[in-house]
């Protein structure tokens, strides 16, 4: 399990993203998630906690729903920044990234799960 984050620069828009809009995605992906509104930070403004066939992922929220922090395989990862990508306009620049911001990838709005591993594995 790694970190990741999946975020866009909230300098050149109003556009957030809201709990309302991931939770229904993410319970359709995973039914046993388990939703905290509970805003314990900045970073942690929501939480999903999921079990998956890779392993526990823990899904944080920022308060200013530009960010997400992804704590699991990169396969669940993936799959959650995608579903991230899908909840923000075509118009607007999506990055992923691990938490040391080692890499950083572009997610269109056509990006799959699977296209974004093949990028994040093909890194040195």
């Amino acid at each position: 399990m790694a970190t990741f984050l999946v975020l866009f620069d909230d300098f050149g828009t109003t556009w957030r993203v809201e709990p309302s809009v991931l939770t229904p995605v993410l319970q359709g992906i995973w039914a046993d998630t388990v939703i905290d509104p509970t805003v314990r930070s900045e970073a942690r403004g929501f939480t999903w906690s999921s079990q998956t066939s890779c392993g526990s992922a823990e899904t944080y929220l920022d308060t200013d729903g530009t960010c997400l922090y992804i704590d699991a395989a990169l396969t669940d990862a993936a799959r959650i920044a995608c579903v991230f990508r899908d909840c923000v306009p075509g118009s607007i620049e999506v990055i992923f990234c691990d938490q040391g911001y080692n890499f950083d990838l572009v997610i269109t709005p056509d990006t799959t799960p699977a296209e974004l591993i093949g990028k994040a594995d093909a890194l040195p």
